[in-house]
Parts: structure tokens; sequence; C-alpha cells
């Protein structure tokens, strides 16, 4: 069966695809940025649903993040607070 699936896709190549022909390709030219990985990030989609673009997701995810410092600096004071009337 796998065999079939391989011999299936051969197939779909035709013989005027010589790739030995093509000028202008380079060998390995994203592996460095491969490599280093990448900033993409899949979202469900009831979420992606809610944002109509990066810009948006970006937005969102800073709000996100100054709520969040926010929080955890009234954390802090309030802590500190606490100790001092102890």
């Amino acid at each position: 069966m796998k065999k079939d699936i391989e011999n299936e896709m051969e197939d779909e190549l035709l013989a005027e695809y010589d790739f030995a022909q093509m000028k202008g390709g380079v060998k390995g030219k994203y592996v460095e940025q491969y490599r280093a990985g990448t900033n993409l990030v899949l979202l469900d989609p009831d979420i992606a649903q809610a944002f109509p673009n990066d810009a948006a997701v970006n937005d969102a995810l800073r709000m996100l993040i100054k709520i969040a410092q926010r929080q955890q600096s009234n954390t802090a004071v309030q802590r500190s607070h606490e100790a001092s009337q102890l």
C-alpha cells in the first residue's frame, strides 16, 4: 500500500519538469531560518473568528500583557502593604 502511494506521487510530475535545468534555485537557502524556528501559531477556529488579521491578535495580546503586569504589580503592592501592617 505504501509503495502504491509513493508511485502515485511520482506519476504526478510531468517529464518536462527537469529541475536540474532550472536556474536560480539555491539549495538550503532558508535552512538557517528553519533551524531558528518560527513564531507562527495555529489558532483554534473559534478564536480565529474573533480576529480579522494578525494586527488584531497582536493588539489583544499586548493588552493582555499590560493587564497581567498591572495585576502582578498590584498584588506585589498589596502584599507589601499587608506585611507592613503585621
